[in-house]
Parts: structure tokens; sequence; C-alpha cells
């Protein structure tokens, strides 16, 4: 892996209707022709992602949008490609032509405001008009930092970079650790990696790279060995590991050679901590019990791989999970960024790792399944439910089982009382 992952760089987007200039302060921003620039309104239809570093903060991507005032049967399409992007935005550069806000923008500044994301006003072409921008406050009175640009001649350009490095969020660069604090220095982590059809050829999958870097950084060490090679390489260890983590496909065998005293989990359960809500992820998991047959749940993949022979998602999870509940289930599939906009439908939700998704991508889905009233849960927990181990898979994290043990205190008491 050469470059730092999209998933794991703060995503700048930038809004505003067509033909403000918006392109083209992206390419003043990364001082290259990203964009596609065009005194022809509509120019940007699917949205523009560039890649780069913007010290101190570090490894950022900005994303270019498609005009929110688009109009048509295509800008209904681009308009809805555009708000997509809302639900991956960590901070948002809100561009106009005018010194303040019209409708659009003000629409704009509201829907980040309830999200919680933090947004710099952009009033660009200065060269063209001669105004004042004037200051701005987002719904909850909070100020907005307000910057003159002219992407034409370059003004502003350096007080807008300015901007964004302080405004961006102080939790981003504060996410949890994958592993950091379940281990200590000089700990031993037993990583299980099976080489199957899924796997890459020539690479181990993101999440793996990921866990080995966060192990050396916490100045632990680990041991990757395949799911049939474990039991032999545990019996040759001279003292036992803090932990071992499998790929969720691989639970069973290896639950059953891992000594009961040893942790054990998997990547899939350390990234529902790492990018999203691992408490309420658990509750989701919990729903598992109350399915019934002809329920329809919900299976949500990050990537966009195609789906082969005994895939995780499509094959093994549905047929795990029919088998739990005894009964005939619905299953909808979903990759990628699209999601569903009602869903009331499904009686659980159940994600990937968001492996390729930002945290504020898969913390946005969350939200939206809390609002709705489904629970939602992801891949590992799922597994780890449906096939008894689900207590086991969760032993190192305090917070998980707290939500299990209030969860049957709760039962418990419906039963008596």
């Amino acid at each position: 892996m050469q470059t730092t992952p999209k998933s794991m760089r703060l995503h700048i987007g930038l809004f505003g209707r067509r033909n403000v200039g918006k392109s083209s302060i992206l390419n003043a921003l990364t001082r290259q022709d990203v964009s596609i620039v065009s005194p022809e309104a509509g120019t940007t239809t699917d949205p523009v992602e560039k890649a780069m570093e913007l010290l101190p903060l570090g490894p950022v991507l900005f994303i270019d949008t498609a005009g929110i005032d688009d109009v048509g049967a295509l800008g209904e399409k681009r308009i809805a490609k555009t708000t997509q992007v809302f639900d991956r935005t960590d901070l948002a550069v809100v561009i106009t032509d005018e010194p303040s806000p019209g409708e659009f923008e003000n629409r704009l500044i509201e829907e980040f405001a309830g999200r919680n994301t933090p947004v710099v006003f952009v009033f660009n072409k200065a060269d063209l008009h001669r105004a004042t921008p004037v200051a701005q406050k987002d719904p909850q009175g909070r100020a907005i930092p307000t910057v003159t640009t002219s992407a034409a001649t370059g003004q502003g350009i350096s007080e807008l970079l300015k901007a964004l490095i302080t405004t961006a969020p102080e939790d981003f660069v504060s996410s949890p650790p994958i592993i950091g604090d379940v281990l200590s220095a000089g700990e031993l982590a037993v990583l299980v990696v099976p080489i199957d059809k899924e796997a890459p050829k020539g690479r181990l999958i993101l999440p793996q790279v990921q866990t080995i870097r966060d192990i050396l950084d916490t100045d632990a060490y680990c041991v990757v060995v395949k799911e049939r090679e474990l039991r032999d390489a545990l019996e040759r260890l001279t003292r036992p590991p803090k932990i071992v983590v499998t790929d969720s496909q691989a639970f069973q065998k290896v639950a059953a050679d891992v000594p009961p005293s040893v942790w054990l989990t998997s990547f899939s359960i350390l990234f529902a901590r790492l990018k999203g809500d691992l408490p309420e992820l658990v509750r989701g998991a919990l729903a598992i019990e109350g399915l019934q047959g002809g329920d329809k749940v919900l299976i949500c993949e990050a990537c966009t791989h195609h789906p082969i022979q005994d895939d995780i998602g499509r094959v093994k999870i549905p047929r795990w999970l029919t088998q739990y509940v005894g009964a005939a289930i619905e299953f909808v599939h979903y990759q990628g960024h699209d999601f569903p906009s009602d869903l009331t439908p499904y009686r659980l939700i159940i994600h990937c790792g968001a492996c390729v998704h930002n945290r504020r991508e898969m913390l946005t889905r969350i939200a939206l399944a809390k609002r709705a009233g489904v629970p939602i849960t992801n891949y590992g927990l799922s597994i780890a439910y449906t096939l008894g181990i689900f207590d086991r898979a969760l032993e190192p994290f305090p917070a998980a089982k707290e939500v299990i043990a209030a969860h049957r205190q709760g039962s418990a008491e419906c039963r008596t009382g």
C-alpha cells in the first residue's frame, strides 16, 4: 500500500450552484487541472475526487460536485449524486459568486448544520464583482468562516487553505484505534488471513494491512497465518498471544483452535469501532434474535467488487442467517455509496466493515437507521451471533459487553414481569 487510502483522508466537499467556480476553486487549491472548467453551466456531472496532502492536516480528499441548482431529468440525477456526497463530507465548502448566500446556499448551510458538519463560505469571482461578502452564521448562530477568492487570479486561495485547516473537525484526528488500545507494547497478536477466492492476488486486503500498521504503532508485534496453520502456530509459541484476530468467514474454525483464555475477535469487528459505533452495531446484532421468516434484510457492501462463488455478503451471510432463523428471509443488496432513501421496509441492516468508506459516511448510515427505527449491525457481528460465538468475539471490548449485559437484563425482566 503506497499511499493513504481515501477512506482515511479528511473529505472536503465543494458545493454550490452551477457555474460559480467550484471546479476552478478545486484546480486552484490543488494547483492542477483536476476538473474540467467551462463557462457553460453544468459541466461537472459525477463528483470529481482529488487526493492530496494539506499540511498540517495531512492527507485529504477534495470532492468537486455538480451544481445544486441543476435542471431537467439529467440535472435531477446530478443533484442526487451531489446530495449523496453529503453523507461522507467531513468539511463542506459552500461557494457562491454573490456576496451573500441565496436560497440554494442557505439550504446547503442548513443541511450541513443539521449534520454537525463544519462549513467554510466562499465568495468567488471577486475580480468580477467588487463587493464585500456578508459575515455568515449557521442556524445555531455559530460564525461561519468566510473567504473572498478569485480562482482566475489566485486571489484568496491561500486564505481559503488556512480556513480549511482551522475549520477542520477536531475529532477527525482522534478516531478510535483499530487494535492499539487492546494491545500493550511487547504483546503479541496472531492474525488469521485466509487465502481464498476472494483474496486479492499478490496482496492483503486493506483491513489486514491497516491492522498490522496499528499493531506496529503500538510497539506490539504480530504473527500472520492462514486458518489451516493456526493450531500449529499457536503450539509453537513459547507463550500465548494476547489476542487472535481472524477474517470473519473463518470464525468457526478459528474459535475451535484458539484456547478460551485467549481473546478472539475479527477484522470486521475491529472496523466496527474504527468506522462506526460498536455499541450501536452490537444492539443491531442482538435484533437477529427477533427475525422471522419473510422479513426483509438489507445487506450493504462498501466496495464494488464483482461477486464470486460463495461470496460473503451474497451467499455465506444469507445462508448462516437463514439457518439461524430456520425460515426463508428476503435479502436486498446495495453496493458502493448507494443506500436506500427509505429504510422502513427492512427489519435489519447488515453492513460490511466499511474499510473503503470514511467514518463520516458509516456514522451517517447508522444515524439514518436509528432515525428509521431499523437495527443495523455489520458482517463480523452478525456472523459471530449466528455461529454462537458472539460473547467471545466481544470479550476485548467493555462497551460492547455492557450493551449485551443490559440487553439480557432487560429481556429477563420482561420475562418475569
